[in-house]
């Protein structure tokens, strides 16, 4: 019963605001934004970026999606990469201007080749998936690579789909099991959890790796507490079945729970059986009942 699925849902990069504000809230937040506004006002470049992205996350002024927008564009228009990439997310998503995806292949492409790897990976994704631009799994894949060899976590899963031969990107490249390992080790190194749920899998089949139900649960485990429900559901069957790991039924109570409560359908038909024919009071004590409950109850995803 275990849903032991590759995932090929392709990744685009993460959010303008994630990315950014992440890499650059230790300096670039600090300035007063009557410094930064000033300095985008006088056509720097960098500070209008800036001041997109404090609009996006209403930083230091009231959130304006249309107000980042401007500014992104602004910056994009003087050949800024992040300000390229910023305004065709916009467009990709529909912020701050009308979704248009062409529009955001357009900016994406502008960034991509200048190199910067988060526009590449969501060009490829455009590709991929023909939005905004004639599919293309060859140039998807290119795309992928250029980002991948960057260190791109998500382009790299990308990459790793490819090669399993997954929905979207069929043809891009030869099947090859081992060089999708290699992309989804790289990526789950990043702690992409989808990466590492992929690779869980890998292990767990032997399929471009040795087989090896430990290192299976070793990855399940790491997506499991990123709050990933389908590697919640293997992790909770692996501790049922002593599989790669002693068998444990509070831990599985724990990780099947978690995964039904997300909707996971295979952990909610699974849990709804047991407690309809009232086999978990055959399982676990009422102490091991409540403590799995309690488990779950203070689950904090990392």
């Amino acid at each position: 019963m275990k849903g032991s699925r590759l995932i090929f849902t392709l990744l685009l990069a993460s959010s303008v605001a994630v990315v950014q504000l992440a890499a650059q809230q230790t300096k670039a937040d600090q300035k007063p934004i009557e410094e930064v506004k000033a300095k985008a006002e006088a056509g720097e470049a960098d500070s209008q970026v800036q001041l997109g992205l404090r609009y996006e996350q209403g930083k230091g002024v009231v959130k304006d999606h249309a107000e980042a927008a401007k500014w992104y564009r602004k910056a994009a228009e003087q050949n800024s990469a992040e300000g390229q990439y910023n305004l065709g997310v916009g467009y990709y998503e529909g912020e701050g201007v009308a979704k248009d995806q062409a529009e955001a292949v357009k900016w994406y492409r502008k960034a991509a080749e200048q190199n910067l790897a988060k526009a590449q990976n969501n060009l490829g994704v455009c590709y991929a998936y023909g939005e905004g631009v004639v599919k293309d799994q060859v140039e998807a894949v290119k795309w992928y690579r250029k980002a991948a060899e960057q260190n791109l976590a998500s382009a790299q899963y990308n990459l790793g789909v490819c090669y399993e031969r997954g929905d979207g990107c069929r043809d891009g490249v030869a099947e090859d099991d081992v060089e999708a390992v290699k992309w989804y080790r790289k990526a789950a190194e990043q702690n992409s959890a989808a990466a590492q749920y992929n690779l869980a899998i890998c292990y767990e089949r032997g399929a471009g790796v040795a087989e090896d139900r430990v290192e299976a649960v070793k990855w399940y485990r790491k997506a499991a507490e990123q709050n990933f429900a389908a590697a919640q559901f293997n992790l909770g069957i692996c501790y049922e079945r002593h599989e790669g790991v002693a068998e444990d039924w509070v831990e599985a109570y724990k990780w099947l729970s978690l995964a039904a409560r997300q909707g996971h359908e295979a952990a909610k038909k699974y849990m709804s059986v047991l407690e309809d024919k009232g086999l978990w009071s055959e399982l676990l004590t009422p102490e091991q009942l409540a403590e799995g409950q309690k488990r779950a109850r203070e689950f904090k995803p990392r």
